[in-house]
C-alpha cells in the first residue's frame, strides 16, 4: 500500500468532460529510470512526500496510477496559433495528464502532467521524448520563476530514462528524461480554439462550465449569458498578473503561442526561455523567432492578442461587445500588477498615485536600458531604495553615471515597505542569484561530461535562498 499522508486529496475531475477532449494513452516503457530531481517541498504539501525513492520512480517514471486518481493517463486535445499561424494538428504529443489532486492549503485543483512520456495520437512523427538537458533547463526555470514570485508550474520530478535521442538543435546523441510538472490546469486557450474550429458550441459550453466550476468558482452563480465574458475577463486579469511578473523578473518566455497559455494564467512549458542580462525590450529568447514577435518588450501585447483569440471562441454564445469589454480588463490589471511586482522586488511601498508610480518604474527601466546595468543586480543593489547600499556595490561607478541618475531620483520617491526584510540574509550575499544562459550551459556541461550534478544542486539551493527572501518562510 502506497504510504501517502492525509494531505493527499485525489480529484480526477478532467474525466467528467468526456472523451471529446482527450485520448487515453499508455506511457512509454523506458530502459532505465534514474531519479534526478524530486520537489520534496511541494510533495510534502500534497501528501506525496512520504514516498521513498523507489516508490517515487514507480509513480513518476513508470507511471503506476496514484490511488483514487486517473486509471490511465490522458493526452489532451487542443489546437493553437503558433507564431500567429493557426495549427489544427496539435495536442499532447509527448505528454499527458497523469493525475489531479486538491491542494490542502488553498483547495485549488492541481494537475500532474508530463513532458517526454512517450508517443500519443498527437505526436506528429515525433518520438514523444524529452532530452535530459531540456528537463534540467525546465527545473531551473521553474525554480527561478517561483523564487521571483511568478505564477508558474513547478518541476515536480525529473527521471533520466536511458535512451539516446537525436536532436537538430543540440549535440546528439543526447540523454533522455521524463519530467512531471505540477500545474494549475492544462486547459489552454487552444483547448477552446479546437472546439470553435469544429463549431462545437455545446462542448464549448460544457468546457466553460467545467473551468468556471474548478478554476473560477466566483463566476458560477452568474447567469449563463454573462459567464463567457466574465470568464474571458477573469482569464485576462490572471494573464496580466503573470505577464507583469515576467517583466519584473526580466524573463522572456520565448514561445507565447495560444497552446502555451492556460486558462488560469499560470506560466508553463519552458523551451527557449532566457533571463535578461540587462534591460532590453527587443531581447528575444528563441533563435527561430527571427522577427522578434515574442521578444521581452512585446510579451504584454502577445498575451492580449492571445486573449482576443480566446474571446473569439465564444462568439456563437454571446455578442462581441461584452467580450471586447472583458478584454479591456487586461491593461489596468497589468499596470497594477507591474507596480506591485517591481516594488515588491525592491522592497518599496507604493504611493497613493498609481500613474506616478508607473512613471517612476518606467524611468527606472529606461535608465537600466541606457546604462546596461545587469538586470538582477539592480534589484539587489537598490533594494529598499538604499543609495548607500548601491554605492557599496561593484556596480557603483555605473550607478553614479549620468545614465543612471534619473533612476536614482525615481527610487528616492518611495519609502521602504518592510524594514525587517532589509536585513534578510539574502541581501548579505556578494551578488544576486541570476540564471543567465552561460551559467545554465555550465551546469549542463558538468552533467553531460562527467555526470556531475553538484552545480545543479548548488544552484537550486541558491535559488531557494532567493525564494525565501521574495516569498517568505510561509511559501510552500
Amino acid at each position: 500500500m502506497m504510504p501517502l499522508s492525509p494531505a493527499y486529496r485525489p480529484d480526477p475531475a478532467h474525466v467528467s468532460l468526456g472523451g471529446e477532449l482527450y485520448d487515453p494513452v499508455r506511457p512509454a516503457v523506458f530502459p532505465k529510470t534514474i531519479l534526478r530531481h524530486r520537489n520534496q517541498r511541494w510533495a510534502e504539501r500534497l501528501g506525496l512526500g512520504t514516498l521513498d525513492n523507489q516508490e517515487w520512480v514507480d509513480t513518476f517514471g513508470h507511471f503506476q496510477p496514484l490511488p483514487g486518481n486517473l486509471e490511465q493517463p490522458l493526452a489532451l486535445r487542443y489546437h493553437g496559433h503558433q507564431f500567429r499561424h493557426y495549427n489544427p494538428d496539435l495536442g499532447d504529443g509527448r505528454g499527458f495528464l497523469f493525475a489531479q489532486l486538491r491542494d490542502p492549503v488553498d483547495g485549488r485543483l492541481l494537475d500532474l502532467g508530463t513532458k517526454g512520456s512517450g508517443q500519443t495520437p498527437w505526436s506528429r512523427q515525433g518520438d514523444g521524448r524529452l532530452t535530459l538537458k531540456g528537463g534540467v533547463r525546465e527545473v531551473l526555470a521553474t525554480a527561478m520563476l517561483e523564487a521571483l514570485g511568478v505564477p508558474t508550474s513547478k518541476s515536480f520530478s525529473l527521471v533520466e530514462t536511458g535512451e539516446a535521442l537525436w536532436r537538430n538543435d543540440e549535440p546528439s546523441p543526447t540523454r533522455s528524461a521524463v519530467l512531471v510538472r505540477l500545474s494549475h490546469s492544462h486547459i489552454r486557450i487552444g483547448t477552446f480554439q479546437r472546439l470553435a474550429f469544429h463549431s462545437d458550441s455545446a462542448t464549448i459550453r460544457r468546457l466553460l462550465t467545467h473551468t468556471i466550476t474548478h478554476y473560477y468558482p466566483d463566476l458560477r452563480d452568474l447567469p449563463a449569458d454573462e459567464q463567457p465574458a466574465a470568464f474571458v475577463g477573469a482569464v485576462a486579469q490572471a494573464c496580466a498578473r503573470t505577464t507583469a511578473a515576467w517583466m519584473a523578473a526580466g524573463f522572456v518566455h520565448g514561445v507565447l503561442n495560444t497552446d502555451n497559455i492556460n486558462i488560469t494564467g499560470e506560466s508553463f512549458d519552458y523551451g527557449p526561455y532566457r533571463f535578461l542580462p540587462h534591460y532590453d525590450a527587443r531581447f528575444t529568447a528563441a533563435y527561430f523567432d527571427q522577427s522578434g514577435l515574442y521578444c521581452y518588450g512585446r510579451q504584454p501585447a502577445s498575451l492580449q492578442w492571445n486573449l482576443a483569440r480566446l474571446a473569439g471562441c465564444f462568439l456563437d454564445l454571446v455578442p462581441a461587445e461584452p467580450l471586447n469589454a472583458a478584454l479591456e480588463r487586461f491593461s489596468p490589471a497589468f499596470e497594477a500588477a507591474l507596480r506591485a511586482a517591481v516594488l515588491h522586488r525592491l522592497n518599496l511601498a507604493p504611493t497613493n498615485n498609481l500613474d506616478a508610480d508607473l512613471d517612476h518604474i518606467a524611468t527606472l527601466f529606461q535608465a537600466m536600458a541606457d546604462s546596461k546595468a545587469p538586470f538582477q543586480r539592480v534589484f539587489f543593489d537598490w533594494c529598499g531604495g538604499d543609495a548607500s547600499r548601491a554605492a557599496a556595490s561593484p556596480q557603483a561607478a555605473l550607478y553614479a553615471s549620468a545614465a543612471f541618475q534619473p533612476a536614482a531620483a525615481a527610487l528616492a520617491a518611495f519609502s521602504v515597505a518592510d524594514e525587517a526584510r532589509q536585513h534578510h540574509a539574502y541581501l548579505q550575499r556578494r551578488a544576486p542569484v541570476d540564471l543567465l544562459y552561460d551559467e545554465i550551459e555550465t551546469i549542463w556541461a558538468a552533467i553531460a561530461q562527467t555526470d556531475d550534478w553538484t552545480l545543479l544542486a548548488e544552484k537550486l539551493r541558491a535559488i531557494d535562498d532567493l525564494r525565501l527572501f521574495t516569498l517568505g518562510p510561509r511559501s510552500a
